[in-house]
């Protein structure tokens, strides 16, 4: 049997440009990077008529629990019966990737392609989202430094895009006034920003920069929040996020196309792609098939009352993904073999 990597470097992937036009966009619509991957900026007046289908899963197990290798297939099998089903997916996060749970493209043959690009660098949202998160933290730091502003606490931490336990809590500032004011600090990962949070909730640029206005950085010594807006910093986040706006469109191993934006973390925010891509995914189809992060009690809980409700989203069904290595996994059965079923 062939590994995953194998399947994904032996399939042969139809150029992006064809794709696109495949399936209704017009040139001025996607924006090629290379052959196999693109940006959108679909043209106002595209009515999202699509039914929408989210997948979801029972509590997973550390390793996953096989809700984007369900949704690829699900919606390669619409596609083969003759009936236009789109993906809307997260982008994997280099922490995951490089842990325990390894790549976020699916499996077998329900992946998405290039499977290799996606998992790493792939269009670089992640990079931009993380460099504009670090530059509020920077003009932050700036402007305490430079006496322009007075809190009595920093609430803005920086970000990677890596699991590096050693820079969760850290001091920085230090070796004198000449290197910035000494301060408690930290890194999270690049997924869990809140910057991820409010670019995939966003539903056009106005809103994102409204959302960023918002963003609260710090508490001034009066006890209310100081903003990006008040820091005037806005502007420059929005010039690095401008295409990390835009939804990426790639394609399934059978030449599905799959809009793969965003992913914000279910535990720390609502586990959900962007609201643009599945926004987009149900204007380019007659389904629109996504997911939601880690379990129903999580991910799915906040696709309903969070994305649905912001972006006015009805879904038609739901699928719940589950199997019998995860129950047994959850009710503490470590034997591969279960004599009784009983004993999960």
């Amino acid at each position: 049997m062939l590994s995953d990597i194998e399947i994904a470097q032996n399939a042969k992937l139809k150029r992006i440009d064809v794709l696109a036009r495949e399936w209704g966009l017009e040139d001025e619509e996607f924006e090629p990077y290379g052959w196999d991957k693109a940006k959108l900026n679909l043209k106002p007046g595209r009515e999202a008529s699509a039914k929408l289908i989210l997948v979801t899963a029972t509590s997973g197990m550390p390793a996953g629990s096989g809700k984007t290798t369900t949704s690829i297939a699900l919606a390669q099998a619409f596609n083969r019966l003759g009936k236009k089903a789109v993906l809307a997916l997260r982008e994997p996060s280099l922490g995951p990737v490089f842990g325990m749970k390894g790549g976020a493209a699916g499996g077998g043959y329900s992946q998405v392609l290039p499977m290799e690009s996606i998992n790493l660098h792939f269009t670089g949202d992640f990079h931009a989202i993380t460099a504009a998160n670090n530059l509020i933290a920077a003009l932050v730091d700036n402007a305490r430094h430079q006496r322009q502003i007075d809190l009595k606490e920093v609430t803005w931490r920086r970000v990677l895009d890596v699991n590096d336990r050693q820079l969760r809590n850290i001091v920085t500032g230090l070796g004198g006034s000449a290197n910035g004011t000494p301060s408690e600090a930290g890194f999270d990962i690049t997924a869990a920003s809140e910057l991820m949070a409010v670019l995939c909730l966003a539903t056009d640029l106005d809103d994102l920069r409204a959302r960023i206005d918002r963003l609260v950085l710090g508490i001034k010594r009066d006890g209310t929040p100081f903003t990006c807006a008040e820091l005037g910093a806005t502007g420059s986040v929005m010039a690095l996020m401008l295409d990390a706006m835009k939804p990426n469109l790639v394609q399934t191993i059978e030449g599905t196309p799959a809009l793969v934006h965003g992913g914000p973390f279910a535990n720390i925010a609502h586990g959900c792609n962007s609201v643009v891509a599945t926004l987009a995914a149900m204007k380019l189809g007659d389904y629109a098939i996504t997911e939601a992060g880690f379990g129903s009690d999580l991910g799915a809980e906040k696709f309903f009352d969070i994305k649905c409700r912001h972006a006015g989203l009805r879904p038609a069904a739901v699928v719940l993904v589950t199997s019998l290595k995860a129950l047994k996994w959850h009710g503490g059965r470590t034997q591969t073999r279960v004599r009784r079923p009983w004993c999960w």
